[in-house]
């Protein structure tokens, strides 16, 4: 007997199959069927054939797959009950709940007392479908592996795109051949990481960022993810998200995945990325002042780092206003004894050497500036030379003699009394004074994988936003280090990475365009001389990028020139008349001819206005710049196009093209076929060129 369920929006249809009260396969997921399509031949028409050598029937690659069917590959679920004796369940299908676009699958195993659910649900809004598992069990178990529901990956994708970085150097796309057996990343750092982003693109083949097909997925946990990406003996592929394994460390009655997104396009990469960045910025982000526009944003670190000092920072503020900032936060650096990073991790009391009078002078000041204010905090770590530590040394999670991080300590979250402390604390800084910003930092792996960790920092940050929704709270982890859909269910903003050096964030931020949006992804220019690399960029540069994202600055403002500041000034308020359409613009990546040149265009909601950003990373192996082809307009609509930075041209470009001297109107086909011809630039520049339909 063979049943059926259907999940479909007006781009995509996901079908179900279950075949003798066996647990539902992905029959069909892919661009929308036609009104009518017989599902019960659809099922059908999924089931292989059976050759020597083989099993009599073909284990079903099920939402969670079953070591009980004599599946070949790795199971959707690993569990030992209490005594640590290997569970082997065998489930049947009991019960599958439709509402609307939402399924909820159950299968249970009475022998056991296990019951499993899957909860399917699409989005109609972003086309985006969510998906978690759940196991119970009557008796405690433990669990060493449960996967989100499973689902196939195409036959006609040769490769996959998976995700790799350190610290300055996030979001490194590696694409990786399908072969026979398992492709693994396990994150096992205890966070998101830098090292295994948790996220996979399967492009069918001929797909690029804007044509062909492709399928893509996110996992949305904080606490190191595992990935199996698998092709069967028998020639089947299956894409596998759960907790990194291993790390659901005591027995319970009860647990549960994290939630597995994952989109489809017919559209290139960029369908499943503008997928993605609607669902987070619409549907899990939760925005204390929806209606507010973006702040432009001052952060003090690369200015002063430990070294506070009032009129310093007065003096910072006042020009970071006057370039036209819109929020200061005030870094690490405020606490304890906090004069270097040896010291005072825990102790979240002001320092009465540096704000002898609190903080109220300070954000007073901030205040008259017309900016809001902001703190740092790094909430989850503590130094061994703190007086916490000193009162609490079992608060620390791992042990006496481990490595340290940044000479620092992770507090074990999973405890109550630490979370209590750490609420009562920042809940007294947010409390006291007039804060609408939290920069929330987490500088060290942990010295072992524990999802608890994880569950209890989500459960403090849960705490205090209820407390305090109107202050909103930056992801920040060494940079990029935990950014994922779970952690910006509870935050608004990511530090996508340490580096401020322009040339290195253009790229970060082309490739972390497949997931994240304009509106969460900060950005900022940092100091002439950048702090990481040690690179001598131009302010041009160094603010155009910057505008990509949501704008900030973090560079020392006393540094700059008068052609600096007011080039600075001139970027900064074309990014506030533009921050309003961009915050809800598609950034689209473009299939750029020139390999040396990383360009995106970033299209309004409306499709009525975009911008390109066309960054040089390096030289050029031709002579001329190649056209560049932009993508997502109206073939027969006329384009009114034109240079924005058109004055920063450079010795380059000896006589330029007709852009360099005026606007160009065309149509929407030719630009998107021919494409559009920049003038010649040196490299670690960038061209801004801003598109508007007639």
């Amino acid at each position: 007997m063979m049943q059926v369920w259907k999940l479909e929006d007006a781009g995509q249809t996901l079908v179900l199959a279950s075949e003798n009260d066996r647990l539902p396969c992905v029959a069909y997921w892919g661009p929308r069927l036609p009104e009518g399509e017989d599902l019960d031949q659809l099922a059908l028409a999924l089931l292989g054939d059976v050759t020597g050598g083989m099993l009599d029937r073909n284990p079903d690659l099920s939402v969670c797959p079953e070591t009980t069917q004599t599946f070949p590959g790795q199971p959707g679920m690993a569990l030992r009950g209490a005594d640590g004796a290997v569970l082997n369940p065998r489930l049947r299908l009991t019960d599958v709940t439709q509402e609307g676009d939402r399924l909820t699958i159950t299968g249970q195993d009475p022998a056991l007392g296990l019951t499993y659910r899957a909860h399917i649900a699409l989005i109609p809004a972003t086309g985006v479908i969510e998906a978690r598992s759940e196991v119970e069990s009557t008796a405690p178990i433990r669990v060493e592996w449960l996967a989100a529901p499973v689902f196939p990956a195409p036959q006609l994708a040769d490769e996959l795109i998976d995700f790799s970085g350190r610290w300055c150097a996030e979001f490194q796309a590696n694409r990786v051949a399908w072969t026979p057996g398992i492709h693994l990343r396990d994150n096992r750092t205890g966070r998101t990481g830098h090292e295994h982003f948790p996220g996979v693109i399967l492009p069918l083949r001929g797909a690029t960022n804007t044509q062909g097909q492709a399928q893509a997925f996110h996992y949305g946990w904080s606490g190191g993810h595992r990935m199996i990406a698998e092709e069967l003996p028998d020639g089947r592929r299956q894409i596998q998200f759960g907790h990194a394994a291993g790390t659901m460390l005591t027995a319970g009655h009860r647990f549960a995945s994290a939630t597995l997104y994952a989109a489809q396009s017919a559209a290139g990469l960029n369908g499943c990325a503008t997928a993605f960045q609607r669902h987070l910025r619409d549907h899990v982000v939760t925005w204390p002042h929806p209606d507010r526009p973006r702040p432009v944003h001052y952060n003090c670190w690369e200015a002063v780092y430990f070294d506070h000092k009032l009129p310093e920072l007065k003096d910072i503020a006042t020009r970071a206003a006057a370039l036209g900032a819109e929020r200061f936060v005030l870094d690490d650096g405020w606490f304890g004894r906090r004069d270097d990073d040896t010291t005072s991790l825990g102790d979240w009391t002001i320092d009465p050497r540096k704000f002898p009078d609190g903080l109220t002078p300070l954000i007073d000041h901030v205040h008259d500036c017309g900016m809001r204010f902001g703190i740092w905090f790094e909430p989850e770590m503590v130094n061994p030379d703190s007086d916490l530590h000193r009162a609490h040394p079992d608060w620390a999670l791992g042990e006496d003699d481990q490595i340290t991080g940044r000479q620092q300590l992770v507090l074990d979250m999973s405890r109550p009394e630490v979370r209590a402390y750490l609420y009562d604390h920042i809940a007294a800084v947010l409390g006291t004074y007039a804060i609408d910003y939290v920069k929330w930092d987490h500088n060290r792996v942990l010295p072992h994988p524990d999802a608890a960790q994880a569950q209890g920092t989500w459960d403090l940050l849960d705490r205090l936003r209820a407390d305090f929704p109107q202050v909103e709270i930056e992801s920040c982890s060494s940079g990029g280090g935990r950014i994922d859909f779970g952690i910006l269910s509870r935050t608004q903003r990511v530090w996508l990475s340490d580096s401020n050096d322009a040339m290195e964030r253009l790229r970060i931020q082309h490739d972390a365009a497949l997931f994240l949006p304009l509106a969460v992804t900060g950005s900022h220019v940092g100091p002439r001389v950048c702090h990481t690399s040690g690179r001598i960029l131009d302010i041009r540069v160094r603010a155009w990028v910057a505008a990509q994202r949501h704008m900030g600055f973090e560079m020392d403002p006393r540094e700059l020139t008068e052609d600096e500041a007011a080039v600075l000034t001139r970027v900064t308020a074309w990014w506030k008349d533009n921050r309003d359409w961009m915050t809800r613009a598609d950034i689209l990546r473009l299939d750029s001819a020139d390999p040396s040149v990383i360009a995106e265009q970033q299209l309004a909601q409306d499709g009525g206005r975009f911008v390109v950003f066309a960054g040089s990373a390096a030289s050029s192996a031709q002579v001329l710049p190649r056209p560049l082809r932009l993508t997502g307009l109206d073939p027969q609509a006329r384009y009114r196009v034109d240079l924005t930075n058109r004055d920063d041209h450079n010795p380059a470009s000896r006589i330029g093209v007709p852009l360099s001297s005026g606007a160009l109107t065309l149509s929407g086909q030719f630009l998107m076929t021919q494409g559009v011809t920049l003038p010649k630039a040196f490299p670690q520049t960038i061209w801004v060129l801003e598109g508007e339909k007639l």
